[in-house]
C-alpha cells in the first residue's frame, strides 16, 4: 500500500494518483515543473530560549508554535513542505493550483503572526517569528524529494531579512496580490546567495473585502451576450414591477465571463436601482455570511478603520425608524 505525501490515504500498490486527494504518489508520476507559493515562517530567538529556560517549559510552547503554524497554513489550502529546526516550510499550489494561490498565502502569513499574539497571551514565555513569502517555478518531485527551485531559497531569504513580527513578500508575489493589500515597498535588499538586489515589500494587512489579488479591467467592448443582457433587464424590471426579492443564477464554467457580464449589466442598465456587492471566499471556515458582511459594509459605508462603535453608528444611520432598530444593529455588527 502507497501512503499519500498530501492527505496521507493508503492506496493500492501501482496507482499513480491518490484515490481520495488526487495528488500524485511517490514513484507514480514524474517530475513536474508548477508555479508555486513558498512561505517560510522562523521562531526568533530559539536558541536563547533553549540556554535560558527549562526544556520542559519550552516543549509544549513549542509544540503549541508547531500546530498553530500548521493549522493556519492549512486553513487557507496550503500545506509544511517540511520543518527545518523550528522554521516551517510550507507551499500553496501543491499538489493542486488555485488562481488566488498567492494571496492565500499572505491570508496565511498574516494570520501565522496573529496566532503568535494569541500563544503570547498570559504566556510565561513570549515567542515571535519572522515571515517571507515568494512565488516562482519550482520542480516538483515525483517521489518525496523536497521542492527545488529559487523561489523555496528566496522565501527562505526573505524570512532571515525581515524583522520579528513582519511578513515580507517578493516582488513576484506583490504584482499577484497588489491590489488586496496594504503594503510598503522596503529598499532593495542585498540577501544571501542573491546575485542582485531584492524588490520585496513588508504587509501590512490584507483588505477586507478583497477576494482576488488584482482588479479586474473591463477596457474591451463585451461581444456576444445580448441575449444574457436582456434576460438580467427583464429580471430587474420584474423585481421593480413586483416589489419583490428575484434570484437570477449565472452557471458557467470558470474563466467563461460571468464577472464579465455582470458588470457590464450593471454600468450600462438604466434602472433607477442601488448597487450593492457581496462575494464569498473560495475556501475557509465560518464564511457562509462572508457576502451580507460584505453588503452591510457597502451600503453602511463602513471603513476598513473604523472601531466597532463607529461602524455600529453608521449601520443605525441606514436603517428605518422602529422599536427594534437597537436590536438588528447589534445583531448584524
Amino acid at each position: 500500500m502507497a501512503a499519500c505525501r498530501s492527505c496521507g490515504s493508503t492506496n493500492p500498490e501501482g496507482n499513480r494518483f491518490c484515490g481520495t486527494c488526487g495528488a500524485q504518489l511517490a514513484g507514480g508520476a514524474t517530475d513536474v515543473r508548477k508555479i508555486v507559493t513558498a512561505l517560510f515562517c522562523d521562531l526568533v530567538g530559539s536558541t536563547t530560549l533553549g540556554e535560558t529556560h527549562d526544556p520542559e517549559v519550552l516543549r509544549p510552547i513549542l509544540r503549541g508554535y508547531f500546530e498553530e503554524m500548521r493549522s493556519a497554513l492549512e486553513r487557507h489550502g496550503g500545506h509544511v513542505e517540511k520543518y527545518i529546526g523550528d522554521a516551517v516550510a510550507g507551499v500553496f499550489g501543491v499538489p493542486r493550483s488555485h488562481e488566488d494561490d498567492a494571496l492565500r498565502a499572505v491570508r496565511a502569513a498574516l494570520e501565522m503572526q496573529e496566532r503568535i499574539d494569541g500563544l503570547n497571551r498570559d504566556a510565561v514565555v513570549r515567542i515571535a517569528c519572522r515571515i517571507g513569502v515568494q512565488t516562482g517555478e519550482v520542480l516538483v518531485p515525483g517521489g518525496d524529494e523536497p521542492l527545488i527551485g529559487d523561489g523555496m531559497n528566496t522565501a527562505a531569504r526573505l524570512q532571515a531579512a525581515a524583522e520579528p513580527g513582519q511578513v515580507l513578500i517578493g516582488a513576484s508575489t506583490f504584482e499577484l496580490v497588489r491590489d488586496a493589500v496594504v503594503a510598503d515597498a522596503v529598499s532593495p535588499m542585498e540577501l544571501k546567495g542573491k546575485g542582485e538586489p531584492v524588490t520585496a515589500y513588508r504587509v501590512r494587512e490584507v483588505l477586507a473585502t478583497a477576494t482576488e489579488g488584482r482588479a479586474r479591467h473591463s477596457e474591451s467592448p463585451l461581444v456576444g451576450r445580448e441575449r444574457e443582457l436582456r434576460q438580467l433587464g427583464e429580471a430587474l424590471d420584474r423585481a421593480v414591477a413586483d416589489t419583490s426579492v428575484h434570484l437570477f443564477t449565472l452557471i458557467a464554467h470558470p474563466g467563461i465571463g460571468k464577472t464579465r457580464l455582470v458588470e457590464e449589466f450593471m454600468t450600462t442598465t438604466t434602472a433607477d436601482a442601488t448597487v450593492v456587492r457581496g462575494r464569498c471566499l473560495a475556501y475557509g471556515d465560518g464564511i457562509t455570511f462572508w457576502p451580507v458582511a460584505e453588503i452591510v459594509r457597502d451600503v453602511a459605508g463602513i471603513m476598513e478603520s473604523d472601531q466597532a462603535e463607529v461602524a455600529r453608528e453608521k449601520i443605525a444611520k441606514v436603517l428605518p425608524e422602529g422599536e427594534d432598530r437597537a436590536t438588528i444593529v447589534e445583531r448584524v455588527s
